[in-house]
């Protein structure tokens, strides 16, 4: 099982979890939850539910990823497997990303 802390604008939002390749929990912190003027971090993940569910990496998360070339690079210079999409979300959505959310590795932080 592998985790990253989620932020929103530097604000710890919640927390992503991979538990399998076939199995992740994005849930929002309870803090962040209870404040109605936070936002959602995407229009696919409100804060009408506390937790989601999928089967997949949500698209949202993988959007923060490289893609072609750069994801290849990327893979190579961290040696992290090129078909690893949350270790490379884990590895590069900490100060990597364009917009207002990273992903933090809890150790990192």
């Amino acid at each position: 099982m592998r985790k990253g802390n989620v932020y929103c604008n530097g604000i710890l939002a919640g927390e992503i979890i991979e538990q399998s390749r076939e199995h992740y929990i994005f849930r929002y912190d309870d803090a962040y939850f209870s404040n109605s003027s936070m936002p959602a971090i995407s229009l696919t993940l409100q804060k009408n539910n506390k937790e989601y569910v999928s089967p997949t990496l949500f698209p949202f998360f993988s959007n923060l990823i490289s893609e072609g070339v750069n994801r290849i690079v990327q893979s190579r210079i961290l040696k992290i497997d090129e078909n690893d999409d949350f270790g490379l979300l884990l590895a590069t959505a900490t100060n990597d990303t364009i917009g207002k959310i990273t992903v933090v590795c809890p150790q990192q932080k």
